[in-house]
């Protein structure tokens, strides 16, 4: 089972190969090479889990996850939140008990990810339907800002929400009238996300 403390940052960039190329030559360890995921966020019918900031999840990338988390608060910068996440061994046996239970799936979402370990930090490079992203977490907030720092990721550049609460926010100011967070739906977008003028931690 994964540590039930997820202390991470995220930041949009403009050139994933390149932040790879950095990585890899600070010394950073493969740990998951880039890998597609399916993600299926579940909720109560009266969308009680997402009203109080908690995310049921079930992922298949190399396997099946199941993972909850609780509320994020900041702490020195970063989002600090509670995370339990263990893998089930049927992906579909897996939704049926979720299903069974009462949740139902809210929303689903794909990407591309791949993981370095650097300097005790995990660096995660996802390439999302909307854009490139790179994540960091690790022990402490001065170890994860360190991190960035080698890797030339602007502090002032990181941001503040999920995925997923990104794509709300989109869908709010665009107009998308699409429910999941998927690369079908984004097909002939060149910069789906520029509206918004968010900053790229890596210019």
């Amino acid at each position: 089972m994964k540590s039930e403390r997820e202390l991470e940052v995220k930041y949009r960039v403009a050139d994933l190969e390149r932040l790879r190329e950095r990585v890899e030559a600070l010394g950073g360890e493969l740990v998951q090479p880039r890998t597609f995921e399916r993600n299926l966020r579940f909720d109560t019918p009266d969308g009680s889990l997402s009203r109080g900031y908690r995310v049921l999840r079930l992922r298949r990338d190399s396997a099946a996850r199941l993972t909850y988390k609780g509320p994020a608060e900041s702490r020195g910068g970063v989002r600090l939140r509670q995370e339990i996440e263990f893998e089930v061994s049927d992906f579909d046996a897996a939704r049926h008990f979720l299903e069974a239970l009462g949740y139902r799936v809210s929303v689903v979402y794909e990407k591309y990810r791949a993981a370095y370990r650097l300097r005790g930090v995990l660096v995660t490079l996802d390439e999302l339907p909307y854009g490139d992203f790179a994540e960091l977490e690790g022990e402490t907030p001065e170890s994860i800002r360190a991190v960035g720092d080698l890797l030339g990721l602007r502090w002032e550049a990181r941001l503040p929400e999920s995925y997923l609460a990104l794509f709300e926010r989109a869908r709010r100011v665009l107009g998308w009238n699409f429910q999941n967070l998927v690369f079908a739906n984004f097909e002939g977008m060149p910069d789906p996300l520029a509206p918004l003028k968010l900053p790229l931690a890596d210019k």
